[in-house]
């Protein structure tokens, strides 16, 4: 998706424009293959929202950062993810491959405290 960009440089690229949502669901209609999206967290929010995407990789870094904006939103919806693959580089980066699961379940009970 781009609102600037036109003719890309790379073999194989579409650009798309316009509605994100609907462009990205006509463009897995007609064309198989894999999509990527890169560096764009509002772009990937709106996906996710949506139901289009089948799998995510998360990279993340050994650092703590005190801002910054939030990949996904504290007011939207809770989704369960499958790790499918997990694997560290030498320099700590771990990278996390996920695919949407569907509705969370979460623990109704709370376990006994043994002493």
């Amino acid at each position: 998706m781009s609102t600037t960009l036109t003719a890309p440089g790379w073999a194989g690229t579409t650009v798309l424009s316009g509605d994100p949502v609907a462009a990205v669901r006509e463009l897995k209609e007609r064309m198989p293959g894999e999509l990527q999206v890169h560096g764009s967290g509002q772009l990937v929010r709106r996906l996710a929202e949506e139901g289009l995407i089948d799998e995510m990789i998360l990279l993340t870094y050994p650092v703590i950062v005190g801002q910054g904006t939030r990949l996904f939103p504290a007011d939207g919806p809770d989704s369960a993810l499958e790790l499918v693959e997990s694997r560290a580089t030498p320099g700590g980066v771990t990278v996390q491959v996920y695919r949407p699961a569907g509705r969370p379940r979460y623990a109704t009970e709370v376990p006994d405290r043994t002493s």
